[in-house]
């Protein structure tokens, strides 16, 4: 009896160590690639702003973004799924590029761009810090987080004729992907997510969004 027990405990043992074996590789990978298609992303920005291109070039390639985007969800588990995601986010870059342009221009814009990408990666840090930390469980924030960015998404289409409305969208559209920062993270932690092509994907558009709320927020508090 004491034998089976024993053969039973390592077996459990042994399949414990391959999940966390499994899931620290797929964490490790998802980094890196974000990493990895963050610098392409600030590349395209950079050719961007060079370039001179306007806010129809950035639409436009935000537009072509969509390609690779669709593309990468049919074939994420082949070998050309990361090429498929650096080509997106290249792509969202060159569609920045405009956006950054916009800022850098205004008065003390090098500033606004800076603190913005600082914040943002302080929150981004802090936020996945603490879910590693404390190991709670954010997986079931989706349903709740799928609705705030229906309601985000509208209120953004409301503020073009309500302008007076951009500052509460942008503050709520900062505090919706901070969640998703903590929801994707909770995923990859507790191992519900085993494709770190599609985890750097969804990590990559949280931190773009946030960047941009915080960017935009603070763009109205300069005007101010």
């Amino acid at each position: 009896m004491r034998t089976d027990s024993r053969v039973i405990d390592l077996g459990k043992t042994e399949y414990g160590t391959v999940a966390a074996t499994d899931t620290g590789r797929v964490i490790r990978n998802t980094y890196q690639l974000l990493a990895l298609s963050t610098a392409v992303a600030g590349v395209g920005a950079g050719i961007s702003m060079w370039a001179g291109f306007g806010p129809l070039a950035g639409i436009v390639f935000t537009l072509l973004g969509l390609v690779p985007l669709f593309y990468l969800n049919k074939h994420r588990n082949s070998a050309t799924a990361v090429p498929a995601m650096l080509v997106f986010t290249g792509l969202s870059g060159l569609g920045l590029g405009p956006t950054l342009s916009h800022y850098l221009h205004l008065p003390g814009g090098s500033g606004l761009v800076l603190n913005a990408a600082v914040i943002t990666t302080v929150v981004t840090l802090a936020l996945t810090a603490y879910v590693y930390k404390t190991g709670k469980d954010f997986s079931r924030m989706g349903g709740f987080l799928f609705a705030g960015l229906i309601v985000v998404i509208l209120a953004s289409i409301a503020a073009m004729f309500v302008p007076a409305m951009q500052a509460a969208v942008s503050g709520a559209a900062a505090l919706l992907f901070s969640g998703f920062i903590l929801y994707d993270t909770s995923r990859l932690v507790r191992g519900e997510e085993d494709n770190y092509v599609m985890a750097a994907v969804s990590m990559y558009l949280n931190v773009l969004n946030l960047f941009l709320s915080i960017l935009q927020l603070l763009g109205l508090s300069n005007d101010d």
